[in-house]
């Protein structure tokens, strides 16, 4: 059982709005959340940050090694909307942050199973046996397109609205998230993280670097990003699974 993150500002925004934390639950638990703010540069910053600060104290303070799949399910979506209420009652009360969001993957593994929440745009992957499968589904409007057949994954990658997310955390008053449960094996790794790597750099490159030990494959993630262009921030947390 291991999970490590890095986050980078990337080499055009002059700050960075994603946001991550992950650590450990006990002996055989782990978790991540990462996200990715939106909202102007000052509004990004501070809708990730109350994000990630208590979606991860509500997972560290709740979370039991016992827990059945419907508490963790419960825990997941109380922790996300206990987030969502904090970044828009802050919106709310400050002016020039009205309309400020964030994206949220969080991930909690224990044992063989994986607890999965999301909103907007940034992703969890599966990697097992050489192969490479999205787990979470994009609110995006590149992905409504995708799905209707209008334009293909590949166009989806240029695609001049491939930024607009149609959920977010904070945008309203009653998000809370998807929510995924996904069966894992030793061996398996989850890959966490924002469109400032998946924009970049493509499913088989991703592919190709999680083939490395997770302590290489981290920073060999954010490098390809970088090399890609780096036109946004860059954040990707690996969680392995014994």
């Amino acid at each position: 059982m291991n999970v490590i993150g890095q986050t980078h500002i990337g080499l055009v925004r002059e700050n960075n709005q994603d946001a991550l934390e992950y650590g450990t639950l006990g002996r055989a638990a782990q978790y991540a959340v990462v996200c990715d703010g939106m909202g102007g540069a000052n509004g990004g910053n501070i809708a990730s940050k109350i994000a990630v600060e208590v979606i991860g104290s509500r997972i560290r303070d709740g979370f039991r090694e016992d827990a059945s799949s419907s508490f963790a399910e419960h825990l997941l979506a109380s922790a996300m909307a206990t987030a969502n209420s904090g970044v828009y009652d802050r919106a709310q009360q400050q002016e020039e942050l009205s309309g400020m969001g964030t994206t949220v993957v969080a991930a909690i593994t224990c044992g063989r199973t994986a607890y999965i929440s999301h909103v907007g745009d940034s992703r969890l992957y599966l990697f097992r046996g050489g192969a490479l499968t999205p787990i979470t589904r994009d609110h995006s409007v590149v992905q409504e397109l995708i799905e209707t057949g209008q334009i293909t994954e590949e166009e989806a990658r240029s695609h001049p609205r491939r930024n607009f997310i149609t959920r977010a955390l904070g945008v309203r008053c009653d998000e809370s998230g998807e929510y995924d449960e996904l069966d894992l094996e030793a061996g398996d790794r989850l890959l966490l993280c924002t469109d400032g790597l998946t924009n970049e750099v493509d499913t088989a490159g991703i592919r190709a670097l999680l083939e490395q030990p997770a302590e290489q494959a981290l920073p060999a993630l954010v490098r390809a990003a970088l090399d890609g262009g780096g036109a946004d921030n860059i954040t990707v947390v690996v969680m392995d699974i014994d």
